[in-house]
């Protein structure tokens, strides 16, 4: 199991356009990828799961990657993250 924090910087948070790009992004892999914000974690493949978050700028986020490509998804999915939110 891989985590990832990150402490968003887009100045509109996680809004629509690019939690649809996230979730297209997470769904080419076969292992579990969770995002957690504070108490509430959701799976990061539905992407209305990932809108329940109502992540804002700077806000910290935790990305829980568990399975057989977890170390690939982590690569790919954090470089997303750094580079979009």
């Amino acid at each position: 199991m891989r985590e990832f924090m990150y402490v968003i910087t887009d100045e509109m948070g996680i809004h629509a356009r690019p939690a649809g790009l996230l979730v297209k992004t997470v769904k080419g892999f076969a292992c579990t990828i969770k995002m957690r914000k504070k108490e509430k974690t959701v799976d990061c493949k539905g992407i209305m799961g990932v809108m329940s978050l109502g992540v804002k700028k700077g806000e910290e986020v935790t990305l829980v990657f568990d399975g057989s490509d977890e170390d690939a998804a982590y690569e790919t999915v954090s470089n997303f993250i750094k580079e979009n939110l």
